[in-house]
């Protein structure tokens, strides 16, 4: 066998240095990202290989290897050790005799067998054995092998991070999974989005949609996209005004338990919400909450306020720290921790920020605000990094892993929000809370799913408060 060339330098073995019974070795420990990898390059999403549940039952017992990761490591000793560099692969047979589970490590051996002066031909054995000794997968390969040598720095393979998209968005459904719809007035759903999302979470089971706004206008988008309205309730009215009116007016008469932003702008369906004489306030001042799934984040992410408050007084914030802290509790999180933040962690005279996030740990400190547990101010880093808290010397139960994140202002909440929106994939959901009803609101340019997941919100606040 040829020795291993130095990790940092790729070096092939030119046709003529190659010998019969010459050869290279590789071990490999198979790992769950291994499979989910394998099954994302290859899209193989065979049950046996990605459904534990099934794989349990099957006469393996648990999860396996795909066959061809296998091969595929075969492949990577004919192309980075031996011969290396420049081998073209001609064929391959394989019998696969035994399986791979999570956690073995199989040691690949190829060893030559044949030479063909003529073509430059090399017949390899192939054999894959795990850590019991036991053959996996037995074979040979063919290949032309390099006729120059070559050395080369060894490129690096990128870090590749696994996130399973769709993950959040199953666990929250699952918790919905028995409750009953709830009733939800959506308000002008005059877009194929805004009525396809609530359409889509009826037939989840979600809700019992009330589609409120110009008919004609509702039917023809329905029409044009493709979507069946039968069985389903409109109120008519002329205009995106008047259905936010006539929409809050149900949500005062308890014929529906939430309300649905449509297609009109926030500004205006809230303007009804907070109407004094009319519409849905509370002895709170209402809030927007939004849930995020992060892919480099381990659990959800509630950020506030980032639509309805531009600039809360101390007041305001307080509420927006309960109306959080009521949303985390209704999805399972008995003491969700509270990120106060502001540019810096230590509190400025000069930084309203830093001052207000003070005041509100000592108001929780006092019992002014219950059900969490509050720190700040703290940086956005020292909210949601244990490294960044660490490095600055921050000894605090919130810093690092935060569920929920106070912004300061509107403007700062919703960069936050879009910012990991756009630049880290997060997937979104929203509410607004501290009126009579909990209200869907998500932007417009939101598709079906961040409308379904903000429904499943909706159901769970209304579980909470009855």
């Amino acid at each position: 066998m040829h020795p291993a060339t130095p990790l940092a330098m790729i070096e092939n073995h030119p046709y003529a240095d190659i010998r019969l019974g010459d050869g290279a070795t590789l071990s490999r420990t198979l790992k769950e990202d291994d499979i989910a990898l394998f099954a994302a390059m290859s899209g193989d999403v065979n049950p046996a290989h990605v459904d534990p549940e099934y794989a349990a039952s099957t006469q393996f017992h648990g999860i396996i290897a795909h066959g061809m990761w296998g091969g595929a490591l075969i492949s990577t000793v004919l192309g980075t050790e031996f011969p290396g560099p420049g081998t073209i692969y001609l064929s391959q047979n394989l019998r696969f005799l035994h399986p791979v589970h999570v956690g073995d490590t199989l040691d690949v051996q190829v060893t030559v067998t044949g030479k063909d002066d003529r073509t430059h031909q090399v017949t390899l054995d192939c054999r894959c054995t795990d850590q019991d000794g036991v053959e996996v997968i037995t074979g040979s390969a063919v290949v032309v092998a390099p006729t120059e040598k070559i050395c080369r720095p060894r490129t690096a393979p990128m870090q590749v991070r696994l996130w399973d998209k769709t993950l959040r968005y199953r666990q929250l459904l699952a918790l919905v999974d028995k409750l009953p719809p709830i009733s939800v007035a959506v308000v002008h759903p005059c877009s194929e989005d805004a009525l396809r999302g609530a359409l889509d979470a009826a037939a989840l089971g979600l809700i019992t949609p009330i589609l409120v706004g110009p008919e004609a206008k509702i039917r023809a988008i329905a029409a044009s996209a493709g979507i069946d309205l039968a069985g389903q309730r409109i109120v008519n009215t002329a205009h995106s005004h008047a259905a936010a009116a006539q929409a809050v007016a149900m949500a005062r008469a308890g014929e529906v338990q939430a309300l649905m932003k449509g297609s009109l702008h926030t500004d205006e369906l809230m303007a009804e919400v907070v109407s004094a004489a009319t519409g849905l306030r509370t002895e709170r001042h209402i809030s927007h909450v939004y849930v995020l799934a992060v892919p480099s984040y381990a659990k959800l992410l509630f950020i506030s306020d980032a639509a309805i408050n531009i600039e809360p007084d101390l007041d305001a914030k307080r509420d927006i720290v309960r109306n959080a802290i009521d949303l985390a509790h209704a999805i399972g999180i008995a003491e969700p921790k509270v990120a106060i933040l502001a540019a810096v962690e230590t509190v400025n005279p000069g930084m309203r920020s830093t001052i207000d996030a003070a005041a509100l740990c000592k108001m929780a400190g006092r019992g002014q605000i219950t059900g969490g547990i509050l720190d700040g101010p703290l940086a956005f880093d020292n909210a949601i990094s244990m490294q960044a808290a660490h490095d600055k010397g921050i000894v605090s139960p919130v810093a690092g892993q935060a569920d929920i994140l106070i912004a300061p202002d509107l403007e700062a909440g919703n960069m936050i929000a879009k910012q990991l929106q756009y630049l880290a994939d997060a997937q979104a959901a929203g509410l607004v809370l501290g009126a009579r009803v909990p209200i869907i609101l998500t932007s417009r340019a939101d598709g079906t799913q961040a409308r379904i997941a903000s429904c499943a919100l909706a159901v769970l606040m209304v579980k909470a408060r009855a």
